[in-house]
């Protein structure tokens, strides 16, 4: 269980990127949803050790998290937003020498790993190519299967989607899938679709602030028969404004509201998105 526990930063130019965040997490996968500039990888950062919060405190399976960050290191796989590469070096040598740096000291069990791993992010068959040479999808995969090296207990992947075309982020969101069951898996992310249906629990992070924190059903569920779409020309009168479609040559806007707007609108069933962005209207963030 990941506890953070009031967790506020201010960055030294006054900047306040996190302000008062709890969070209970527990094993399974995790969405953190926000738009750019939400906290998020504030939040990713503070969780993994890499940045000291200006107030607050987080624990893990009983680990004090800032005060022990050595511990919990042993037990994290992370995946920044964004990550350098040395050029000219080879995936599979790259590969083990972070295991090394990870604490895997036995040549054969790097080996193996490596193996495993890149076969499971499908770049065994490119392992001698040097990751600087790869594109902006194959980098990220490379990113995931060194964040899993040492089978962690915790894992955050921060936009881990980013750069991955369709057929690579199905295929991700199976592996993701996979590793839920003995680990928590936290997913930074402003692609709802990324976790509407992956994760068991989800957190809409805004201005540094938690908006909505349930299961993703859930906070659809609360939504349920208040949403209302037609077409974008329609006004809205004093319903709130959710998204605007483009669908078939066609606008359309989807909106909350008790009662039906007008008679070009018609009920639709709530989704995650519509949570998604009637919590940023809440927050008083632009979707």
């Amino acid at each position: 269980m990941l506890e953070i526990e009031a967790v506020s930063h201010t960055y030294p130019d006054g900047t306040r990127a996190l302000n008062e965040v709890t969070l209970s997490i527990g094993r399974g996968l995790f969405g953190l949803l926000g738009p750019n500039g939400a906290g998020k990888s504030s939040l990713m950062r503070v969780a993994s050790t890499l940045q000291p919060p200006s107030a607050g405190r987080v624990r893990f399976d009983g680990i004090d998290v800032l005060a022990e960050p050595r511990a919990l290191r042993r037990r994290l796989g992370y995946l920044p937003q964004d990550f350098g590469v040395y050029p000219g070096v080879s995936a599979e040598v790259l590969f083990d020498q972070i295991a090394v740096l990870k604490g895997m000291t036995r040549r054969g069990e790097r080996r193996n790993a490596a193996e495993r791993l890149l076969r499971l992010v499908n770049l065994w068959d490119v392992r001698d190519r040097a990751v600087s040479t790869f594109s902006g999808g194959m980098r990220q995969r490379w990113g995931v299967a060194q964040a899993l090296i040492g089978d962690p207990d915790l894992i955050i992947l921060d936009e881990p989607t980013a750069g991955l075309d369709p057929a690579e982020r199905n295929s991700f969101h199976e592996m993701l899938f996979g590793l839920g069951g003995h680990a928590v898996v936290i997913v930074s992310t402003h692609i709802v679709d990324d976790v509407a249906d992956l994760c068991a629990g989800v957190a809409v992070l805004a201005s540094g602030q938690v908006l909505a924190h349930d299961a993703p059903a859930a906070l659809a569920q609360a939504l349920d028969a208040r949403v209302w779409r037609g077409p974008a020309e329609a006004g809205v009168g004093d319903a709130t404004l959710l998204s605007r479609r483009l669908a078939g040559g066609r606008r359309s806007v989807r909106v909350l509201a008790d009662a039906c707007p007008g008679p070009e609108f018609e009920r639709v069933t709530a989704t995650l998105e519509d949570a998604y962005f009637a919590a940023l209207e809440r927050g008083g963030s632009e979707p």
